[in-house]
């Protein structure tokens, strides 16, 4: 029996987001472009998956932008964001904790002489407020924090760096990647504060290939990709309906689920470290609010060994975000955490599918490697 316990990476795709996709590829196949009855018909399904996903971010379907995915969504809210408020300065603050679509960004913008700042987290992988506060200049720019760190489920507080910018005066825009949070942990675009949001459908059961930027109302960004008139000029390239109607779809039923799913998640978080820390005492973990993201190490042991020990039981982990494809993460470097511990670590995702059977079989299987694999 399998148990798929790498969420944070990506998610099965509900049977609700692929009927959806399905539907929208067979029957509602035309383009939303086309003014004949079929490209109408497209039309129509792509507005109302537009006003799903926007009801689920707590905005105006207006403000949200389809695109292909969240580092998409990262590179233009980071790229073009600073060049629309390129007057403020050219200053960005940033932390040393982020997923590599802003990362490269960053390295982007450096190139074309700009400066940031990159924060160092707090021991779960947060951004302290106080920290963005400090660094905050004059001609600073652009902020771009993760909401939920993607290694370690840190949790940054998005609305209290947008209070303090309102109450600093700061001109800054203020994005954040929230592929991890949205529909995760509950929070809205209307409140948030943020300028730009970053969200991707297949952290939440809808397939690869979609995801969404927030743009604030009366916020004017420069296209990402250029060529046609799609999105109302905003970006080019003819919309993908079935992946678009599916986001809706699994965005409805997490927005419907969200609060009895995170606190599900979060009793199951609890009971795993509980469990680890008891039949394996020189376990460690990282401590943080994200109900679905669990970072634990066996230092001493290679997460590549663990990993392959849990596969062959079908229980399927990661050791740090998917996009490092193997190296050292970043992440764990920057929280301070030591290299015996980094080799050794392991990076746990839920989803509302988790049941306890996969959290039985995955601390069964630990107590397991840790008694019979070779300590290195």
């Amino acid at each position: 029996m399998e148990h798929y316990l790498d969420n944070a990476a990506t998610t099965a795709v509900c049977p609700e987001a692929a009927e959806a996709a399905v539907r929208a590829m067979v029957e509602c196949y035309g383009n939303p472009s086309s003014t004949h009855t079929r490209g109408r018909e497209a039309a129509r399904l792509l507005s109302s998956a537009r006003a799903d996903v926007a009801d689920a971010l707590g905005c105006a379907p207006g403000e949200l932008v389809f695109t292909s995915c969240g580092s998409e969504s990262d590179n233009w809210a980071i790229l073009a964001g600073a060049e629309a408020n390129r007057r403020a300065g050219r200053h960005v603050i940033s932390s040393a904790v982020e997923h590599d679509a802003v990362r490269r960004s960053l390295e982007l913008l450096e190139q074309r002489g700009w400066e940031v700042t990159r924060l160092m987290p707090a021991p779960d992988g947060s951004i302290r407020v106080s920290d963005v506060q400090d660094a905050l200049r004059h001609d600073t720019a652009l902020i771009s924090l993760m909401m939920v760190n993607n290694e370690t489920g840190g949790v940054t507080d998005i609305a209290a760096v947008a209070r303090m910018l309102k109450a600093t005066g700061s001109k800054a825009l203020l994005h954040t990647d929230a592929v991890q949070s949205f529909l995760k942990v509950p929070f809205s675009a209307k409140t948030l504060g943020a300028d730009l949001i970053s969200i991707s459908g297949h952290k939440i059961h809808a397939p690869k290939g979609v995801g969404a930027l927030y743009v604030r109302s009366g916020l004017h960004l420069r296209p990402f990709l250029v060529g046609g008139g799609q999105e109302n000029g905003r970006r080019a390239g003819t919309e993908a309906t079935g992946q678009i109607a599916a986001f809706a779809a699994a965005a409805r039923i997490a927005k419907d689920g969200l609060a009895e799913n995170s606190a599900r998640m979060a009793a199951l978080k609890t009971q795993t470290v509980e469990r680890l820390h008891a039949a394996i005492p020189e376990l460690r973990h990282v401590d943080a609010a994200a109900p679905h993201i669990l970072s634990v190490s066996l230092p001493g042991w290679r997460s590549e060994v663990l990993m392959n020990f849990l596969e062959a039981r079908e229980i399927y982990v990661s050791k740090s975000s998917a996009c490092k494809k193997g190296g050292r993460s970043h992440v764990l470097e920057a929280i301070g955490l030591s290299a015996p511990v980094i080799d050794g670590a392991l990076r746990i995702g839920l989803s509302r599918y988790t049941t306890q059977e996969d959290i039985d079989a995955l601390c069964l299987a630990l107590k397991e490697a840790h008694d019979t694999l070779a300590h290195r």
